[in-house]
């Protein structure tokens, strides 16, 4: 894709360097004024009329280029989308990552998908996403039922909220009244940063990534955001329909230490396994889960071999259901 391929002048390149393009999306205005989201992409060496669109978590954005290699190497164009409100996204004067409803999404991915299929003629795309992406992402397609779709990879999908059935009961009234009422209210949370220091290269991690874009500790969480995903939750745990093979992955244990030690880098120190573990087939009838030991809440940046074995399951869940169009 180029700015004479796409007719606009919104595509450049990309803060990754050649040959990676971002292309800003204008979505209207809210409440804060312009809305955008940017949709980052490389082409494989030979069209294949293939392509992913992957969607980041919470406090990210797409830097992973190392997973989008694996697919380039398959002959997919790879897209990723910088939601409204994160990273390339981000505008002057946003509360970041802030929306108070997941269907605000719905215009983003609308907008990436019409691009990558009706604009740029890819008739096969596997929808991919991580954390409260791997939350989003099912609630669209469940509802959208794209008809190019072949397949789902959710990596570490946020299906439910930490903690206690206690709290997450009563909690979740809480929050549906505090987030109806007042949803710039801060939720004050304990962020360790352990979890961003163990994937950066300048403190324990061998990954480089924007520390303004995905912050060691983490964004400001607010009640109308929360209150959000925890309608998002509800609605996936009465069951989606999502018409592909989805493929679930994440690490095999959770462990929340508050300072850097070994688990850190060993386990999903974000969310609960047991839970994506519980939920992941509400997502659809066609779901493979595996648990990967050693892995990081995001599979695709931990350490190897675990990363190793990630790509693996990766391989074997594709060649499987996705590559072969009669499986």
């Amino acid at each position: 894709m180029s700015s004479g391929a796409t007719g606009t002048t919104n595509v450049r390149t990309d803060v990754l360097g050649e040959p990676w393009l971002a292309e800003t999306i204008p979505l209207g205005h809210d409440d804060e004024g312009p809305v955008v989201a940017t949709l980052v992409s490389c082409r494989a060496a030979e069209p294949t009329g293939r392509a992913v669109l992957h969607v980041h978590g919470f406090a990210d954005y797409f830097f992973q280029t190392e997973y989008a290699a694996w697919w380039l190497e398959r002959g997919y164009d790879f897209y990723a989308i910088d939601l409204r409100k994160y990273g390339r996204s981000l505008l002057p004067g946003q509360t970041a990552n802030h929306v108070t409803d997941l269907r605000a999404y719905d215009a983003d991915l609308d907008a990436a998908w019409q691009r990558i299929t009706a604009r740029d003629g890819h008739e096969h795309v596997v929808a991919s996403a991580h954390s409260t992406g791997g939350l989003t992402l099912p609630l669209w397609l469940h509802r959208r039922r794209p008809r190019e779709l072949a397949g789902v990879v959710l990596n570490s999908p946020w299906l439910d909220l930490q903690g206690s059935l206690l709290v997450r009961t009563l909690g979740s009234l809480v929050l549906k009244e505090l987030g109806r009422h007042r949803p710039l209210h801060e939720i004050r949370r304990d962020v360790s940063g352990v979890y961003a220091r163990s994937l950066h290269r300048d403190h324990e991690g061998e990954w480089d990534f924007d520390l303004a874009w995905k912050p060691i500790e983490s964004f400001a969480v607010h009640a109308g955001w929360l209150r959000a995903v925890r309608h998002g939750h509800a609605r996936l745990q009465r069951g989606l329909d999502v018409p592909a093979p989805v493929l679930v992955l994440s690490s095999d244990r959770s462990a929340f230490p508050r300072e850097m030690v070994e688990d850190v880098h060993e386990t999903d120190v974000v969310l609960e396994v047991p839970q994506i573990r519980r939920w992941a087939t509400a997502i659809g009838s066609r779901v493979t889960y595996v648990a990967v030991a050693g892995a990081r809440h995001d599979v695709v940046l931990s350490r190897q071999p675990a990363r190793e074995q990630v790509y693996r399951e990766l391989e074997r869940w594709w060649a499987a259901y996705v590559d072969d169009p009669t499986a």
